[in-house]
């Protein structure tokens, strides 16, 4: 168990904004050192500047966790800098862009989101953990996935629900393996919230590489997350975010009580959690997917 984080080293990817971001800044706070990754050259230039200012031992390294040899590549900068790394978050996601239903979707809209949401997953326990296993010192890998997915699919999101969900299942056999060689590693599976976040998830599409540039056009343009919530509001539905530093927080906690699920209370999931454990106890249909999800 990690206890104390002072002079310990974090690896974050996807942290040049939103909650990659707030949880790099929460680790310098508490004195860590932290190695920032991210695919955005420019933010991620931006976000170490700024942790810099605040006293934050830190470095950057552009990385794109779709490709195995640039995580390699930030895991060997990680180690060639800092010697050592006893946390590792695997934050880095997108949103798929697909439009309509699965039949319909583009193959390169799963391609993508795979291989960023699921392989980038995969890429960072393959590049650090035996290192990090070596050194035999506590630690900790934090795995992001969603209520999306993680805990019951949105339907009209299932690229992205079904990436999350798989990231839930690994974190899972990842507990379990480092268990059985009674590691002094811990893991825990994160699911931000419980409310909505602001997050460039909502904009992913600006850095889709080429490799996975969509097969056809889209009929529509992409939404935004203000133009979402200014639908919300038009609809008379007022939208609650959680500040992205109070991820942060609960990410720090999780890993001092060495918890596997990072799962804030909400009502909301709490009762998706348990209308889909009935569903599938009961053997029938998943109406809950009617009843917490699907537009009426």
């Amino acid at each position: 168990m990690l206890n104390d984080f002072t002079g310990k080293v974090a690896v974050v990817t996807g942290a040049a904004s939103g909650i990659g971001f707030a949880m790099a800044e929460r680790f310098v706070a508490e004195g860590m050192k932290v190695v920032l990754s991210d695919i955005e050259q420019g933010a991620l230039d931006k976000a170490v500047a700024r942790l810099a200012e605040q006293g934050g031992d830190v470095f950057g390294q552009v990385t794109d966790v779709s490709v195995r040899e640039s995580v390699f590549a930030m895991a060997d900068a990680a180690f060639d800098r800092y010697g050592e790394v006893h946390v590792l978050c695997n934050n880095a996601g997108i949103g798929s862009g697909s439009e309509g239903k699965m039949w319909e979707h583009d193959p390169k809209d799963w391609d993508w989101c795979f291989a960023v949401n699921v392989f980038g997953v995969f890429n960072g326990i393959q590049a650090f953990l035996p290192r990090m296993l070596a050194q035999d010192t506590e630690g900790h890998v934090v795995n992001t996935s969603s209520g999306d997915g993680g805990i019951a699919p949105l339907p009209n999101a299932s690229v992205y629900a079904t990436t999350k969900a798989a990231v839930v299942t690994m974190t899972e056999a990842l507990y379990a393996q480092l268990h059985q060689v009674q590691a002094k590693l811990g893991a825990s599976v994160l699911f931000p919230g419980p409310k909505m976040l602001r997050t460039g998830l909502w904009e992913s599409y600006r850095n889709r590489p080429e490799r996975f540039a969509k097969s056809t056009p889209r009929k529509t343009p992409y939404n935004t997350l203000d133009a979402w919530e200014k639908a919300m509001r038009e609809a008379g539905q007022e939208i609650e975010f959680t500040p992205v530093e109070s991820v942060a927080a609960n990410v720090v906690e999780g890993i001092r009580a060495n918890s596997f699920w990072i799962l804030p209370p909400s009502e909301h999931s709490d009762d998706q959690i348990t209308a889909r454990s009935q569903s599938m106890l009961a053997r029938s249909n998943p109406g809950y997917l009617e009843t917490f999800i699907l537009d009426k």
